[in-house]
């Protein structure tokens, strides 16, 4: 008898990244929520340590699929592209999730047939800890700055009416251009109010690594594939670029009230030590502690 297929495919590429990966692999097998299977995608791996471990790995419902490097966008894709599940969840291996995510996610999926994306709060670990304080997810707040991390949960059907994840975002942000081509399926999205993912931080990270022309040229390929929702958003952008144009102006304003209370306390400062450095204030300071040995009545 052939058992059924997994509700939930969890896709995890991997490039020289073993000594993660049993703890990401572990998140998922000890889920709440069963029907799933995993897939590993060893994206041509050099390290040999990391190859030891790919070669004979055994986990239950997993399976590693051995490619030459092409980059994590085409391993997620191909992954999926491999996957059984209905509903689909891309790991980092090097992160995590809470035992409860998929069970929660799954829920939320099956009861509302025009939900795009589940996805839940977020803390860092490794070496950073500490809640990832991003933003609730708000249209068209999404288009000025991503909301989303990369594992949240989505409907293999939506991926294959978009085309998977875009190649040519290969320089970062290739989650969220794909986040916003769900959007524009007009697909609904939802937040887990927990904690259920956990994001590792390294000094490496490619996150950390794009700087201010990076930015400027990813936001323009945001725009180059998706120029009719930022059209249609035109107004609402605008008007948040105001907003933000004014409480810059307003942080400025209260920077120049800190500097000058600031130069403020830094004179009386200077006026109390010269004040105390006085002969009055040391004959005052004689006179206080006479009066504590001999008190006057």
């Amino acid at each position: 008898m052939t058992p059924p297929s997994p509700l939930v495919s969890v896709i995890i590429p991997c490039y020289n990244q073993g000594q993660y990966l049993d703890e990401a692999v572990d998140s998922i097998l000890s889920q709440t929520f069963q029907e799933f299977e995993i897939i590993i995608i060893n994206d041509g791996s050099t390290d040999q340590a990391t190859l030891q471990i790919l070669t004979h790995y055994e986990k239950p419902k997993t399976k590693v699929i051995h490619t030459e490097n092409q980059g994590v966008i085409t391993a997620r894709n191909q992954g999926i592209a491999l996957s059984q599940g209905k509903y689909i969840l891309s790991l980092d291996a090097d992160d995590k999730i809470g035992d409860s995510y998929l069970e929660a996610a799954v829920e939320l999926l099956n009861a509302d047939d025009n939900l795009g994306i589940v996805y839940c709060e977020a803390e860092f670990f490794g070496e950073k800890t500490g809640k990832w304080e991003l933003p609730s997810y708000s249209f068209p707040e999404i288009l000025l700055g991503n909301m989303i991390f990369c594992s949240g949960l989505f409907r293999k059907s939506d991926w294959q009416i978009i085309g998977g994840y875009n190649p040519l975002m290969n320089e970062g942000w290739e989650d969220f251009d794909f986040w916003l081509s769900i959007i524009e399926l007009g697909r609904d999205v939802q937040q887990i109010p927990k904690i259920l993912f956990y994001y590792r931080r390294k000094i490496d990270s490619r996150t950390e690594a794009i700087d201010s022309q990076r930015t400027i040229k990813l936001y323009t390929y945001l725009f180059g594939n998706h120029t009719q929702l930022y059209e249609d958003n035109i107004e609402a952008i605008f008007t948040r670029i105001v907003e933000l144009k004014e409480q810059i102006k307003i942080s400025k304003k209260y920077q120049r009230e800190l500097k000058k209370c600031k130069k403020d306390l830094r004179k009386s400062r200077e006026k109390i030590k010269a004040m105390e450095s006085s002969k009055f204030w040391q004959l005052r300071e004689q006179w206080f502690r006479l009066k504590s040995k001999f008190p006057f009545r």
